[in-house]
């Protein structure tokens, strides 16, 4: 349970444009429930998340994010994927680096065909983020401040 009853966890949720997107987009066909709190950004493949977004969106305020992309065999950026794992791993490290629970950020492997997959792996999500709690500020500003780092690197 959170400690606010009234929580309600601001998920976004980062989705494959080629086959991810398309699930979420069946969910709706199949009348499966898509929780009002999940905001999905449609990317052309769930390879070209950058750490950046990443940090963004918890200095935005998001409480959990999900990653969904095509299954590692079955995409049309192959070696592409390995470099999702790559930045997937990172990201979970530099979330306990920066005191935020890995849990917040979940990769999901789905098609357009799965779509009561994503459905279900959303609500496990919402479940797992409401009994951690909202996500605390001042970890939300450390993300606000490893992005602005960043950014002043990339300079």
């Amino acid at each position: 349970m959170p400690i606010d009853p009234t929580f309600e966890p601001t998920i976004i949720g980062f989705t494959c444009y080629l086959c991810s997107n398309h699930g979420a987009n069946m969910k709706g066909i199949k009348q499966l429930r898509h929780p009002a709190n999940v905001r999905l950004v449609r990317m052309l493949c769930s390879a070209r998340m950058e750490p950046d977004h990443f940090l963004k969106a918890f200095a935005s305020g998001a409480d959990g994010i999900v990653i969904t992309g095509c299954h590692p065999g079955n995409t049309h950026y192959a070696e592409q994927k390995s470099k999702m794992l790559r930045r997937y791993s990172l990201m979970q490290r530099l979330l306990v680096q920066m005191g935020i629970e890995p849990e917040r950020l979940r990769l999901v492997w789905q098609i357009a065909g799965e779509a009561s997959r994503l459905a279900e792996e959303m609500d496990r999500l919402i479940e797992d983020v409401n009994r951690l709690g909202p996500l605390e500020r001042p970890a939300s500003q450390q993300a606000k401040k490893v992005l602005d780092v960043t950014q002043l690197q990339h300079a």
